[in-house]
């Protein structure tokens, strides 16, 4: 059966979403509040009691949010305003 929104979406652009998934996931154990203080400079991110994971290199978050897909027409509708 064709969802509701196959008529919609006839002519647009493929679209794949890359994996998400981190390549590898570590555990690491402190034995101290300075042995954790000494690893977070050494990777330059910020760590607290609070910290239970981070994304090495610094996941930056909404870097691509700016992003969008449009039309010709509405780049030519935008130049207008």
């Amino acid at each position: 059966m064709a969802e509701v929104h196959d008529k919609e979406w006839q002519g647009m652009p493929e679209f794949v979403q890359e994996s998400q998934k981190p390549y590898q996931t570590l555990t690491i154990r402190f034995d101290s509040e300075e042995a954790v203080q000494e690893f977070s400079e050494l990777i330059g991110q910020k760590l607290t009691n609070n910290t239970k994971s981070i994304w090495h290199p610094k996941l930056i978050r909404g870097q691509h949010s700016h992003k969008r897909y449009t039309t010709d027409k509405q780049i030519e509708d935008e130049s207008i305003k």
